[in-house]
């Protein structure tokens, strides 16, 4: 589980679901069909925006897990845009979509 983010533990479907507590995101991404060394993510997020309008281009992916939920999976991403923001990421493959879970603070990468 992601060292940050305590929400992993506690995440399911329905509450996944909610808009209000985990708006959704429009990602611009690349999904790894085969091996290579220049794609280290199975699925990898360039750039985002939210509903709000705010645009972000990744620079540095910090931390990806994924976990299990029902009969898909949730890919956690801890992403630093190229303002020096951290954002927690996921990518649902049941839904086929991407939420914010939070803006991050920098502080919390002490173990990097």
């Amino acid at each position: 589980m992601c060292d940050i983010c305590v929400n992993c533990f506690s995440i399911n479907t329905e509450q996944f679901m909610s808009e209000e507590k985990y708006p959704p995101i429009n990602v611009l991404n690349v999904v790894r069909g085969f091996a290579n060394p220049s794609l280290r993510h199975h699925i990898t997020p360039y750039r985002f925006e939210t509903r709000k309008g705010e645009k972000h281009r990744i620079a540095q992916i910090r931390q990806v897990h994924r976990e299990r939920v029902g009969k898909g999976f949730h890919y956690h991403y801890v992403v630093k845009t190229d303002s020096a923001r951290y954002f927690h990421l996921v990518f649902d493959t049941s839904t086929i979509s991407w939420k914010m879970v939070q803006e991050v603070d920098e502080m919390l990468f002490f173990n990097e």
